[in-house]
């Protein structure tokens, strides 16, 4: 080789040389071991990295080469003579001290990549040897210390992540848990128990050098992001493995690992407000409460509101520290563990801080009533594990202790850590127990009753909602404390044929009654489908709606309790219709239509919650019961002479005379109705007489229904208050009388719509869809969805005779819309007579949605609007509305006032000329009665019919799902 060979040879030019050197493991051992060195020799020259920057930073460079070295070396094939080379040097040791004596973060952060690099390279079981973790323990405890420097997030979540990778590896790897678990118990038994205080024994102070891991990854757990992700999963990797190792079992029931937990819940939960009001930010406000009498409630510093982002994230920590809880107890397989967690989320939590902030509420106070059962309903909705449900609804409905059932054999050593951590914390709380805090005197079944009469508004609508959370998800503890049940005997307690096509068309019918235009067969057919899913989905159910198990196949499995005192399975019951709370919940559908929407929506909710449960009978407290059917007698059959019982056609004759039995329908009497049917019917009632007394009523009603459709479909996202809600906001497109769409689907808005219609009775031409004119819409107020006949269910325009639902009730007639001519004036204009005349409607519409009304008596003489034709010109009519506009009005200047100043003296002119109003009148509605705007009883009108369309949709999905009716 001559001179230039040599020397192109070594130039450092050379592209293949570090790739040479890459793969030959010798040239790769010896850069690693200068890497190294220099390392050292850096560190050892330094006398504080701390503020030697330039050593710092030269070892940060030397830590940084080591780790892609060792990086590169695991991805290639044998041998590693750099990963061999730091497990037999052990220089995992002196780096380890480099990094806990440097203070310096870019130093700790490129050591923690160091060792997480020798860990993924899996060899030379580096999590097995002893230094290797002593070496790694030291690291991370001194790095997350008190004394040590704040880490920044990113290196946060690595030196996190790399103690969840070794928990990885002890889950996976039972047999290496030695490496990082050592129980000092047994060898400072003897010296140290005798002088060791009893405080700090239970504190478990003592005991953080036995695992040191378990203790770093406890302290980050209440963390968010990924840096709480890791730590939460690894703690449950180690809680997990407990099963595997008696002597961690053991360590664990000892350790302070449920006082920790318990306190940190509790903390978390001390820092929720303790006065709260149920809010909506105004850009999300729904459209069921922006189109009422909705109030945004008053919040201070004192008093919170729920939709303030500071409440919503500490909620939203105290819930996945609770959920943590629950996953906790999921992967624990150690009985003794489990107890301990359970025994101390009980006295500590339930016992110390839940019950007493239940105990103490008021709703006099600001709305602590409201944030203590908004807080009980959130736990109870977000935890589904049935030990925890079961400690919490057994000590807050007061329920009787069981024995405990008999145990396997445990380990005589953790037993005894058990019954010592008990005892423990018996002495630890026995000096904070108050004897006046029990629920035997008060517990949560009072609290309910009590808040459901309340006259804050808000805490009876966060009670109803509670209440439906506990139907809803734990029903088996409702039947034995807040519900009076009846046991049911036998098949006789059944509906027959002919009563449920009865009681189903009535509800229908009384549906209909409330009027509309929209396709409700369409309506009702979704309505069908959620109610559906939700009695499948009822837990209850389960064993109903589950195909009937063979010879070949397993029992569905029991109720997984492991704690005395559960309920168990849910017999066959029914509501006593005496039953204070239902008694309750009627009382308040009595006012429907002045309460808060918000407060109707719980109410519904709640309502149907206690009528989905296929355990329980509808039949004497929802619907008739057959106890008290009465036929007509001349219909009845069992007159006619039976065959000879000999006879081989007697049984068949007997089967078809049962089958006719069942389909008579029984006499609709009111004294045979149970009190919801009779409150609904007197609902529709009250539809009808305010049909009568506030004007254009069905035109603001088709208003208002269109408006919801409006905003669901403009805000797709909008979230119902409930589920069932959406029926309220989300109705679908109107298709003509004839079954076809028009070509072009424009649709009016509201204001443009009602204008419409009232141009059209006024005989001033309107604006048409085309210069040919539109079709004449004839309407009808009841009767407008024809016939729910996709489901049998007739609901013709006139009800039946039997259920007289205000028979007297007037219909709308169709008006014939006058076309349009092209030579007419231009209506674009904003000057044109009819763009000043809708104007001028349009606040007449207002005036009358602004109008406090009040439930109306038995009898109320409507009041008319009645309009007289003034002239043939363009702004033809002149109309006068009827003195008794004006009786409702008694608070505040008429509004339609206050929009002609708005729109100007020309169209103020317009709107006297076409519509004269009244005087204001001076009688003022008396103050002990509730009123409403008729914005907001047009509002809860809609709700209403919705309620009645998930009742009968109820009631015929329960009938062949749970096999409810009678055929014979």
């Amino acid at each position: 080789m001559d001179f230039w060979s040599r020397i192109l040879a070594h130039t450092p030019l050379s592209g293949s040389s570090s790739r040479d050197a890459a793969r030959d493991p010798v040239r790769r051992r010896h850069r690693f071991e200068k890497e190294y060195s220099q390392l050292l020799q850096t560190w050892r020259t330094s006398s504080n990295l701390a503020r030697d920057i330039d050593a710092a930073e030269n070892i940060e460079i030397r830590l940084q080469e080591m780790t892609n070295i060792l990086a590169d070396e695991s991805r290639r094939p044998l041998p590693h003579p750099c990963i061999s080379f730091s497990a037999a040097k052990e220089i995992y040791v002196p780096i380890a001290k480099i990094a806990t004596t440097s203070y310096n973060e870019w130093i700790i952060k490129e050591a923690v990549l160091f060792f997480a690099t020798l860990i993924e390279s899996e060899e030379e079981a580096f999590v097995e040897n002893d230094a290797f973790s002593a070496s790694l323990t030291n690291l991370l405890v001194r790095i997350t210390g008190a004394n040590s420097i704040r880490l920044g997030s990113d290196t946060e979540i690595r030196v996190v992540e790399l103690a969840f990778n070794i928990t990885t590896k002890i889950r996976l790897e039972p047999h290496i848990l030695p490496a990082w678990f050592k129980s000092h118990h047994a060898e400072s038994a003897g010296h140290e128990e005798q002088f060791r205080d009893q405080r700090e024994k239970f504190a478990g102070k003592t005991q953080k050098q036995d695992f040191p891991l378990f203790y770093l990854l406890m302290d980050y757990i209440h963390h968010e992001g990924k840096t709480g992700d890791f730590a939460r999963t690894g703690l449950l990797y180690i809680i997990e493995s407990a099963s595997s190792s008696v002597a961690l079992e053991q360590w664990i029931v000892e350790s302070d690992l449920s006082t920790l937990m318990a306190t940190g819940l509790g903390a978390l939960y001390s820092q929720l407000s303790r006065k709260l009001v149920i809010d909506h930010p105004p850009q999300d406000l729904p459209p069921v409460l922006a189109l009422s009498d909705y109030q945004h409630p008053t919040s201070t510093f004192e008093i919170v509101s729920s939709c303030s982002p500071d409440f919503q994230l500490h909620l939203e920590t105290f819930l996945s520290h609770l959920l943590f809880w629950q996953d906790v107890l999921n992967h624990c397989r150690s009985t003794e563990v489990k107890s301990t967690l359970l025994e101390h989320f009980q006295v500590i939590f339930l016992q110390q801080l839940l019950y007493p902030s239940l105990l103490e509420s008021s709703d006099v106070d600001g709305g602590s009533s409201v944030a203590v059962l908004t807080y009980l309903r959130r736990i109870l909705e977000s935890l589904d594990h049935p030990d925890m449900i079961n400690l919490i609804l057994h000590y807050l409905l007061a329920l009787p202790d069981e024995a405990a059932p008999s145990r396997a054999p445990i380990e005589p050593a953790i037993s005894a850590a058990r019954k010592r951590k008990s005892m423990d914390l018996a002495t630890m709380m026995a000096t904070k127990a108050d004897p006046s805090y029990t629920p035997l005197l008060f517990n949560l079944v009072d609290l309910i009753h009590s808040s459901l009469k309340s006259r804050n508004q808000q805490t009876v609508c966060v009670t109803l909602q509670l209440l439906a959370a506990i139907l809803k998800r734990h029903h088996r503890y409702a039947i034995i404390t807040l519900l009076r049940t009846e046991a049911v005997l036998g098949s006789n307690s059944h509906r027959t044929r002919g009563a449920h096509e009865q009681e189903v068309e009535y509800l229908t019918t009384l549906a209909a009654s409330i009027g509309g235009q929209d396709n409700f067969d369409q309506i009702y057919e979704s309505i069908l489908k959620d109610t559906t899913s939700r009695l499948e989905g009822h837990p209850c159910s389960l064993k109903l709606v589950a195909p009937k198990v063979s010879t070949n196949n397993h029992k569905l499995p029991a109720i997984p309790d492991s704690l005395p005192g559960a309920p168990r399975d849910v017999p066959p019951h029914t509501l006593s219709p005496e039953d204070p709370l239902l008694n309750t919940m009627l009382d308040l559908l009595d006012c429907f239509f002045v309460n808060p929407v918000e407060t109707n929506l719980s109410l519904t909710e709640t309502i149907i919650d206690l009528a989905v449960c296929g355990y329980v009978n509808i039949e004497g407290w929802l619907l008739r019961h057959p106890n008290r059917y009465v036929y007509d007698a001349d219909g009845d059959e069992s007159s006619s002479p039976l065959p000879d019982p000999t006879s081989p056609s007697f049984d068949e004759t007997e089967k078809l005379r049962a089958m006719a039995e069942c389909r008579r329908r029984p006499q609709w009497q009111p004294s045979t109705l149970p009190r919801m049917l009779s409150t609904l019917n007197a609902l529709a009632d009250q539809v009808a007489s305010f049909r009568g007394s506030i004007p254009r009523f069905d035109d603001l009603l088709q208003q208002r229904r269109e408006a919801f459709q409006t905003a669901d479909t403009a805000v797709p996202n909008q979230q119902p208050l409930r589920a069932s809600s959406k029926t309220v906001t989300s109705i679908p497109d109107r298709t003509s009388l004839d079954g076809s769409r028009p070509a072009s689907p424009v649709r009016p808005t509201g204001i443009e719509g009602f204008a419409q219609r009232l141009l059209s009775e006024l005989g001033t031409p309107s604006r048409s869809g085309s210069p040919k004119g539109r079709k004449e819409m004839n309407r009808s107020t009841s009767g407008s969805s024809g016939m729910l006949g996709g489901y049998g269910l007739n609901t013709p325009s006139v009800p039946p005779k039997e259920f007289s639902v205000n028979p007297e009730t007037p219909n709308r007639s169709g008006h014939a819309a006058r076309s349009f001519s092209p030579d007419g004036p231009s209506h674009g204009s904003r000057d044109s007579p009819v763009a000043s005349q809708m104007a001028a409607f349009a606040a007449i519409d207002q005036s009358i949605l602004a109008r406090r009304v009040g439930l109306p008596p038995r009898e109320v003489e409507p009041i008319p609007l009645n309009f007289e034709k003034a002239s043939r010109d363009g702004n033809e009519t002149s109309a006068q509305i009827d003195d008794g506009l004006a009786k409702h009005d008694g608070e505040s200047q008429h509004p339609a006032a206050v929009e002609r100043e708005a729109l100007g003296p020309e169209a103020e002119q317009e709107a006297r000329e076409t519509v004269e109003l009244p005087p204001r009148s001076e009688t003022a509605t008396p103050p002990v009665q509730k009123v409403a705007s008729v914005s907001h009883v047009i509002t809860n009108v809609i709700v209403l019919q919705s309620f009645l369309l998930e009742l009968a949709s109820l009631v015929q999905v329960r009938a062949g799902m749970f096999s409810e009716v009678r055929f014979a």
